[in-house]
């Protein structure tokens, strides 16, 4: 969790599940703020359909009741209406099909970045190396980075949640994620930089990253690689 102090009060980001969470934690990148936002949008759209829904149930029970209808109408369609209900949900459809198709294409889209992380699966542990600073094999920028055991975490720290190696990366800086895996299928996310990319053996995934202001992000991998799963973390 971090602090940003405005003029009237604190504010403290929401950059880790807390318990009983129903929401999205709190957006670091543009791109999780559009997620955020497309979902607003489409909740609102959700909620107009649920009450036209409910209050067209209610005032069918209530109109064709046995006891003030006992002779049924031999009605089978209508042209009118049939008409409404498959041009109003196209119009629906369209209204978010626009958003979420620009928000689609502006995830793939790859910015010419400052700085290249690769990040490598294994069972059940990340590892990191800074591309850009590599002059050769023996002096590349790499590391490990492990979860902490519950038994050794100190005061302060999120239980199945921390490391001992963070990666380090500047705020407001375009970065690049090389994203692959040394063994099975694994998955790099992080809920607050709004990123989730598949780890493929054998293969090169990336992912660009605009993080917008200072924290403590907590990830994981996202898909299922075996007895310790749950155990394999990647904070930034």
């Amino acid at each position: 969790m971090s602090l940003k102090n405005t003029w009237l009060f604190p504010i403290a980001y929401c950059d880790a599940a807390e318990p009983w969470q129903l929401g999205f934690q709190d957006a670091a990148t543009p791109m999780m703020q559009g997620i955020i936002d497309l979902h607003h949008d489409i909740f609102f759209f959700l909620i107009i359909i649920l009450i036209f829904v409910l209050w067209m149930l209610v005032r069918a029970l209530w109109h064709f009741h046995y006891k003030r209808n006992p002779i049924p109408e031999r009605v089978v369609h209508g042209t009118t209406i049939e008409i409404i209900w498959t041009i109003f949900p196209s119009i629906i459809l369209m209204f978010i099909a626009i958003p979420s198709f620009a928000l689609l294409y502006s995830m793939d889209e790859v910015v010419d970045p400052t700085i290249t992380i690769k990040a490598i699966g294994h069972q059940w542990y990340w590892t990191y190396e800074y591309s850009d600073y590599n002059s050769s094999d023996e002096q590349s920028l790499t590391f490990d980075s492990y979860m902490i055991p519950e038994d050794d975490l100190e005061l302060g720290q999120l239980r199945l949640l921390e490391v001992d190696n963070r990666v380090v990366v500047p705020a407001k800086t375009h970065l690049r994620m090389i994203i692959t895996s040394a063994d099975v299928l694994h998955s790099w996310a992080v809920p607050s930089l709004g990123v989730k990319c598949d780890a493929v053996p054998g293969r090169l995934n990336q992912t660009s990253i605009f993080i917008k202001r200072e924290g403590v992000y907590y990830g994981q991998c996202s898909e299922l690689c075996g007895t310790n799963h749950a155990f394999m973390r990647a904070p930034e």
